[in-house]
């Protein structure tokens, strides 16, 4: 197997990895840096379960090769969880009751981070229209939605 040199930032930190330039980015995050925040449900980018940011883009992991991170700074639930407005989202989500079996909620939390970021506060459709790409077994998707519109006004100005 032919390895490829990939440089990237992870979470804020410059790495290099030698890897198969076709290994997805969800089994570089989960088995050569350990990040298992970041979840496979479908393998086929209809969950959102994989969701992680790509040059504050919001990505599906399984459908991205790592040929194509080379220069990519990428954020996972990991890196976003020692940020201010990561504690806005989460306690937003537990206060909803948007939190259940929890495999869906790094996902939703890092598409509701890519909506608050592009529209500081969003109207309900706009909510509900971001977290079409995740979706949720669990909870429904009211309390999510709400939990979204709490955070909004938790965090005016940060976003």
């Amino acid at each position: 197997m032919i390895k490829t040199k990939i440089n990237f930032k992870l979470n804020g930190e410059e790495k290099i990895i030698y890897v198969d330039p076709l290994k997805r980015l969800i089994d570089i995050l989960r088995d050569d840096f350990k990040l298992t925040g970041t979840k496979e449900g479908c393998g086929e980018g209809e969950c959102g379960a994989c969701s992680v940011l790509i040059n504050n883009k919001l990505v599906n992991s399984c459908l991205v090769t790592s040929s194509l991170i080379e220069g990519k700074e990428i954020i996972t639930i990991e890196g976003y969880s020692k940020t201010e407005k990561f504690n806005i989202l989460k306690n937003s989500f537990e206060e909803t009751g948007s939190v259940q079996c929890g495999f869906c909620t790094p996902g939703m939390i890092l598409a509701s981070e890519y909506l608050l970021s592009n529209n500081s506060h969003p109207k309900e459709e706009e909510i509900r229209e971001a977290l079409e790409g995740n979706l949720c077994r669990c909870t429904g998707y009211n309390a999510i939605v709400d939990a979204v519109m709490k955070a909004s006004i938790t965090g005016d100005g940060l976003w």
